[in-house]
């Protein structure tokens, strides 16, 4: 299909590209998906068009194959998103006129010529299951400059070189200083990497601080995602959200926090179960420090949440704690997810659930390519022991993991940060064996 030059085309309920199917769109033109998801199972190509999201009710956007997009506007009224399902690419620029874009674990890639354009508070980025922002650019002792205005601003003075910048919008954690953080970090890395002497302003919005107090929030760093350095602060500026630290010597991963921040809650296990017309939520946490209580959230579309249920935390434990929560009027293959809130206001979240009433075993991995963490989700029909290994390129195992799968849909977080950058396999087996899932998986 081609659609020609200076059209406007206005589509609704869902487009779908076909495997073995061509939607190419020549010219200047606007396709409109009015509360609509666009899948790519096919050939899709761009052109100088724009598409734009618009609407009172969440769209996705997803597929098997490749998506980039000339220009994409998110337009979407009472405040709902565009939804990830898989990662895409963007030549020109993300126009922001109203709602959200929600990476949903997967990336958006600007390449060296995209850009953000109108970004505020109430119509943005949220990425609360991962993915990132990437652009990269060529920087020659930079002023103040905002690549791709993606918020982070770089004053330095020699030739950087290429510079690679990833935006991402979970709290990062870890148990040796940093408990949480503002829902915002970036990873920079560039060609030339030492002697630097930078300036780097950080910039983000209110509904990013994560119940941190902002006139306290200082820049952290970290070399390898899990131990962090406070940094402190040259300046800040509660108005105009923003902080500021002059003499970093070298780029790393940044984000804002308050000092002698503390990890609230860890969570070891999530479990969404079909019992008959039921659904129970089960989930564990291995410690909780200042904790509150845990809100039982639903969604029929993984976009828009609602509150079912909630329960009082233990406020601090050492010891793990179990919990369950039973939805009495689910929604078929809804989507669950935990919310835990800190006596201080603070909130995290657990990765997200569908349940499955099957009861048939199914598995699934995301994101790929990955970073830091991966997430399985497996669906098991009886409770069994899981065994998870990763295998390099050559063939050697590199990690081992154990599991325990109680029945229904399983939820397991694998820490791949050790590893270095490339191909490996991920192959699981669960079921006394009898099931068995192999996948290869990108590390970045």
């Amino acid at each position: 299909m081609l659609l020609p030059l200076l059209w406007s085309f206005k589509l609704s309920a869902q487009l779908t590209i076909s495997p073995g199917t061509q939607f190419s769109l020549a010219g200047f033109l606007q396709l409109t998906l009015q509360n609509t998801d666009f899948i790519n199972n096919g050939n899709f190509t761009a052109g100088n068009s724009t598409v734009s999201f618009q609407g009172n009710a969440p769209s996705s956007i997803g597929g098997s194959q490749s998506i980039q997009l000339n220009e994409l506007e998110i337009n979407k009224t009472n405040g709902n998103s565009v939804l990830l399902q898989s990662s895409i690419a963007v030549n020109q620029r993300v126009l922001f006129s109203s709602g959200f874009l929600n990476l949903n674990g997967f990336n958006l890639d600007l390449g060296s010529t995209g850009h953000l354009d109108g970004e505020q508070e109430s119509t943005r980025i949220t990425g609360p299951n991962g993915g990132e922002v990437l652009f990269t650019v060529s920087l020659n002792s930079p002023t103040g400059s905002n690549p791709a205005n993606l918020g982070i601003f770089i004053t330095a003075g020699p030739d950087l070189g290429n510079v690679t910048i990833r935006r991402g919008h979970q709290s990062q954690v870890n148990g040796s200083g940093l408990g949480n953080s503002i829902l915002r970090y970036y990873d920079l890395v560039a060609a030339n990497n030492t002697n630097l002497n930078a300036t780097l302003r950080f910039k983000y919005f209110d509904a990013e601080l994560n119940g941190l107090n902002e006139s306290s929030l200082v820049f952290f760093e970290s070399q390898n995602n899990r131990n962090w350095t406070n940094l402190g602060f040259t300046s800040r500026d509660v108005v105009a959200n923003f902080v500021e630290k002059t003499g970093i010597n070298s780029f790393i991963r940044f984000t804002l926090s308050s000092p002698n921040n503390i990890l609230p809650v860890s969570f070891t296990l999530f479990n969404a179960n079909c019992e008959s017309s039921r659904v129970l939520v089960t989930w564990k946490t291995a410690q909780e420090q200042n904790s509150s209580h845990f809100n039982i959230e639903r969604s029929a579309d993984g976009s828009s949440w609602a509150v079912i249920g909630s329960l009082p935390a233990a406020g601090t434990s050492t010891a793990e704690r179990s919990y369950s929560f039973r939805d009495d009027n689910p929604l078929q293959n809804g989507f669950y997810r935990i919310a835990e809130f800190d006596l201080d206001g603070r909130v995290q979240y657990t990765g997200t659930l569908r349940s499955s009433c099957s009861l048939r075993d199914d598995f699934n991995l995301w994101p790929n390519p990955a970073r830091d963490m991966v997430f399985l989700n497996i669906v098991a029909a009886n409770p069994s022991q899981a065994m998870i290994r990763l295998y390099d390129n050559k063939g050697a195992l590199v990690k081992v993991q154990n599991a325990t799968l109680l029945q229904g849909s399983n939820q397991l977080a694998v820490d791949i940060r050790s590893l270095a950058n490339g191909v490996y396999t991920l192959s699981i087996g669960w079921n006394n064996g009898q099931m068995r899932k192999a996948v290869q998986l990108l590390k970045q």
